[in-house]
């Protein structure tokens, strides 16, 4: 159980201050891309990553521990570098390593879930399940957009991420419904 505990933050940690980099790299994604629905889109992902670093900060709260201060200033510091040179990279890669980005994440989620679950966190294990199908969410939307990109088929070969048969949303909440909470 210690261990369970013990790994649950540091993946809470680690997610917090990850929210962080990717909250500021969106905010400069979406300030370089013209076409205004995936602006949007991408204006709404920013939005979402911010509920999440909120939400896993309470969640570390109540368990007893903060946020590393190095990491976030480490983590701010790539979040902005990444903004900005969303301008530089075109469109292709920055909306490629976004979904490979979001795709870790929703196996970080999941174990942070898993590990929650096993300590009887019963609403943390939820939340984490929820955080985890909006971020699958965000991969698929990043998918979506490389899809078909002349580059993709080299830099899926070279990162591994990108393959069109990539798990939707709902088979996350199929696979991994949180446990029910035992009746008296």
């Amino acid at each position: 159980m210690d261990r369970d505990r013990q790994e649950l933050v540091r993946i809470l940690k680690g997610a917090y201050s990850g929210e962080l980099a990717a909250g500021l790299a969106y905010r400069g994604h979406w300030k370089s891309v013209r076409n205004a629905g995936e602006r949007a889109s991408i204006q709404k992902i920013e939005r979402e990553e911010a509920v999440h670093r909120q939400r896993v900060g309470e969640i570390l709260a109540s368990l007893g521990a903060r946020p590393l201060k190095l990491r976030e200033a480490k983590m701010w510091m790539i979040g902005q570098t990444i903004g900005l040179s969303c301008h530089a990279l075109g469109r292709f890669l920055p909306m490629y390593f976004a979904g490979r980005l979001e795709s870790g994440n929703v196996v970080e989620y999941e174990d942070a879930a898993s590990h929650a679950r096993a300590l009887g966190l019963l609403e943390f294990e939820a939340d984490l399940l929820g955080m985890a199908r909006v971020e699958k969410e965000h991969e698929m939307f990043f998918l979506s957009v490389v899809t078909g990109h002349r580059l993709l088929p080299l830099v899926r070969a070279i990162f591994k991420w990108g393959a069109c048969d990539a798990e939707a949303p709902e088979a996350i909440e199929a696979e991994s419904e949180p446990a029910s909470q035992p009746t008296s």
